[in-house]
C-alpha cells in the first residue's frame, strides 16, 4: 500500500474551538437531512408525478444509491483535495439538485435530482474526518462524538420535519427550504472553515485502488465496520417496520402520531459525545459491549405488554431511544478507532467504514420489510434481536 504525507494550514495539535465544533455538527445535521426528507413524502410525490407504486419506491432507493456511490467514489477525495473546496462543491451540487427536485413535474428530472442529492450529501463524511484532523489526539473522540450528534439529529429530525411542513404546504416547499438552507450553509462554511490541503502523490485511480488494500490489511476497520453493519441493519429494520406496526390494527396511529413517535429516536443523539469521551479514556471495549446489548434489549422489551396497549406503545418509544443510543455509541467508537490509524488515509477509511455499514442498513430494511410481511412484528423483532447478538458473538472473538 502506498502511503502519503500530509500537511494542513491548521495544525492537528491545536485545540478546536467550541464554535467550530458546533458549526460542524450543525452542518452535518443539515446536510444529511437531505437524504431523508423525501422518505415520508414518497406517496404525495409519486401521486404528483404520476408514478406507479413500484416506481414510487425508487424515490428512496435512488437517494440511497447516490449516497452509497458517493461514499466509495467521492469521500476518498478528502485524502487528495483541499477539504473546504470539496465540501463547498458538494453543497453547491446539493443546492442545485434540491432546486431541481422542487421544480420537477416529470419523473426523470426528479429521479436525476434525488440521485444527485444522495451523491452530494456525502459532504458530511468529508466533514467528519476533517473534524478529527482539527482535534488534538487526547480529545479526538469527544470532538468526533459532538459532531456526530449533529449528524444523528439531522437523520432523526428530517422525516418528522418534512412531514409537518408538507402537511401545511406541499412537498415542493420542503425542497425549496432545504435548498435555501444549503446556500446559507455554504456561505457560513466558506467564511469559517480553515483550509486543509492534503499533499498526496496518488492519482485518483490509485487512490481508489488503495481502498481495497486498506480493507484487506486493516483488521480494526474490518471488525468495526462489521460490528456497525449488524447494528445499523437492526436500526434500519426497526425504523422500517415500526411505522407499519403503529399504523396497523393494533395501534391505529395516524401519520402525525407516527411522526411524533419517530422523534423519540432524537434522544439517542446524546450518545455521540458520551461515546467519544469513553473512547478517549480507553473504555472502547466495554462501551462496545454495552452498545450491542442495548440494541438487543431494545427488541426484547417490545414483547412486554399486549400489542396496542399504552404499555406496549410506551415500551416501543423506550426501545427506539435505547436502540438509537446503542447504534450511535458504536458508530462513534468505530470512527474513533479508525481515525487514529493515520491522517493520510483517514477519508478513505471513513468511506469504507460508512459504505460497509450503510450496506448493512439497506439489507436490514429489505429483510425487515420481508419479515414483517410474512410474520408481522414477532418475526421482524426476533430478526432484529439476532443482528446485535451476531455482532456480540464476533466481538467476543476480539476479546480473546
Amino acid at each position: 500500500m502506498t502511503t502519503t504525507s500530509m500537511t494542513a494550514d491548521i495544525k492537528p495539535e491545536q485545540a478546536v474551538s467550541a464554535w467550530m465544533i458546533l458549526l460542524l455538527a450543525f452542518a452535518c445535521g443539515l446536510i444529511v437531512a437531505n437524504i431523508y426528507y423525501a422518505q415520508p413524502l414518497a406517496g404525495p410525490i409519486g401521486a404528483a408525478l404520476g408514478l406507479s407504486p413500484a416506481a414510487t419506491g425508487l424515490i428512496v432507493t435512488l437517494t440511497q444509491i447516490g449516497y452509497g456511490a458517493g461514499l466509495l467514489f467521492i469521500v476518498p477525495l478528502g485524502d487528495l483535495l483541499e477539504t473546504r473546496r470539496l465540501v463547498l462543491t458538494l453543497i453547491g451540487l446539493a443546492t442545485l439538485s434540491l432546486l431541481a427536485a422542487a421544480l420537477s413535474t416529470h419523473p426523470l428530472p426528479f429521479f436525476t435530482a434525488i440521485l444527485c442529492i444522495g451523491l452530494a450529501s456525502v459532504a458530511v463524511q468529508v466533514l467528519v474526518p476533517y473534524a478529527a484532523h482539527l482535534a488534538p489526539e487526547a480529545v479526538r473522540g469527544q470532538v468526533v462524538g459532538n459532531v456526530m450528534s449533529g449528524l444523528m439529529l439531522g437523520i432523526m429530525l428530517a422525516r418528522p420535519v418534512s412531514s409537518f411542513i408538507a402537511q401545511f404546504t406541499s412537498w415542493h416547499t420542503v425542497f425549496f427550504l432545504s435548498a435555501a438552507a444549503m446556500a446559507l450553509l455554504a456561505l457560513m462554511l466558506r467564511i469559517a472553515l480553515p483550509p486543509r490541503k492534503p499533499i498526496s502523490t496518488l492519482s485518483y485511480r490509485k487512490l481508489l485502488t488503495s481502498m481495497a488494500q486498506l480493507m484487506r490489511s486493516t483488521p480494526i476497520l474490518q471488525r468495526r465496520a462489521l460490528y456497525q453493519a449488524c447494528l445499523f441493519a437492526a436500526f434500519s429494520l426497526f425504523w422500517t417496520t415500526t411505522p407499519l406496526l403503529l399504523a396497523g390494527p393494533e395501534f391505529r396511529l395516524s401519520q402525525g402520531g407516527i411522526a411524533l413517535f419517530a422523534l423519540a429516536g432524537v434522544a439517542g443523539a446524546i450518545a455521540s459525545p458520551i461515546a467519544g469521551r469513553f473512547a478517549d479514556r480507553g473504555w472502547s471495549k466495554p462501551a462496545t459491549a454495552f452498545a450491542m446489548l442495548a440494541v438487543a434489549a431494545a427488541f426484547l422489551i417490545t414483547h412486554i405488554g399486549a400489542y396496542g396497549s399504552p404499555l406496549a406503545l410506551g415500551l416501543l418509544v423506550v426501545a427506539g431511544i435505547l436502540l438509537d443510543f446503542g447504534v450511535t455509541t458504536n458508530l462513534v467508537l468505530g470512527q474513533r478507532a479508525i481515525f487514529v490509524l493515520g491522517a493520510e488515509y483517514r477519508s478513505r477509511l471513513n468511506g469504507l467504514y460508512m459504505a460497509t455499514f450503510f450496506a448493512g442498513g439497506a439489507l436490514g430494511s429489505a429483510l425487515g420489510g420481508l419479515a414483517f410481511a410474512h410474520g408481522g412484528w414477532l418475526l421482524a423483532s426476533w430478526l432484529g434481536f439476532a443482528l446485535p447478538v451476531v455482532a456480540l458473538l464476533y466481538f467476543f472473538t476480539e476479546q480473546r
